[in-house]
């Protein structure tokens, strides 16, 4: 399967749409302003409520798009299906919509609830590539204050969850005995990969055994992402051989793991698990084994 095709649907041809095309699909898109900051958890909400592309709506990291946190739960523990998908009717959205997510931090927001979307069974769902500046460059309209009022939509997630995860014991069972075929893959930066400078978790220190993949570095310059065949080589590379489906996404709480996600699926390299909870909630329970500096 290849990058043109992998994670397509009717609706969009690739998972990503360009500021141009989505001019060109309002109204009938069913927009998402994710935009968020983990530092100041407002922050997302209060830049949509100075502008965002006409008629989208936002939706919040900490109170929509992850679930309560409790002990050993990581920072953004997954929704529960059922309590997303209601949410999303409730907005408007109706059952086969075009879904456009965007934010402005370099898309790791979005990329969230494309993963979510695709895992309820919703596989008209893209991430504006570039974001909200992207946006703004091409010449798109601002439209300020909050969305206005729709009609409930009739939105609902499919039986079964549509994209893999791995739960925490899972994993630590293969992370101990070392399965060969495993690659589990941090999508942190460097730094706090290694350990160093670590302000989100209480312990500093990566999963032994991964690798690191910050996930700025599936993006150019300017914040859109590389183009498939530049992912491809450097995703192959990173894989030295392995199914993408033993491939185990995290990051520090379950969010810019499905950049990269995303960004294999640009790749042609579809499959790779998410592990939800990551670094929080690995982090989280001193029995579970700790790896610092630079090596895996």
């Amino acid at each position: 399967m290849t990058a043109s095709t992998i994670g397509s649907s009717p609706a969009f041809p690739t998972p990503l749409i360009r500021a141009e095309q989505l001019r060109q699909r309002l109204p009938e898109a069913f927009v998402v302003d994710c935009s968020h900051d983990l530092a100041a958890p407002e922050a997302g909400a209060q830049a949509y409520a100075q502008g965002h592309v006409p008629g989208a709506v936002h939706m919040h990291l900490d109170r929509e798009l992850s679930g309560p946190v409790g002990p050993g739960t990581g920072r953004h523990p997954l929704p529960a299906r059922d309590a997303l998908a209601a949410r999303l009717a409730a907005l408007g959205l109706r059952r086969g919509q075009p879904v456009v997510a965007y934010d402005r931090n370099f898309s790791p927001y979005a990329a969230r609830l494309w993963w979510l979307l695709r895992w309820l069974g919703h596989e008209a769902v893209a991430v504006l590539d570039g974001g909200w500046q992207a946006w703004l460059a091409a010449g798109g309209a601002s439209e300020a204050g909050s969305a206005g009022t729709r009609a409930e939509g009739d939105f609902a997630a499919a039986a079964q969850p549509a994209m893999p995860s791995i739960e925490v014991e899972a994993l630590l069972e293969q992370v101990l005995r070392q399965a060969p075929d495993l690659l589990v893959v941090d999508a942190r930066s460097p730094e706090r990969y290694a350990g160093e400078g670590e302000t989100l978790d209480p312990v500093g220190g990566h999963i032994p055994g991964a690798l690191c993949r910050f996930f700025r570095d599936n993006l150019q310059p300017d914040g859109r992402f590389l183009p498939g065949a530049q992912l491809h080589a450097q995703w192959s590379g990173l894989l030295a051989g392995r199914d993408p489906r033993q491939v185990v996404s995290q990051c520090g709480s379950g969010v810019t793991a499905c950049h990269n996600l995303l960004a294999l699926e640009l790749a042609g390299l579809g499959g790779a698990r998410l592990y939800p909870g990551s670094w929080s909630q690995w982090c989280s329970d001193p029995r579970r084994p700790v790896a610092r500096g630079t090596a895996p």
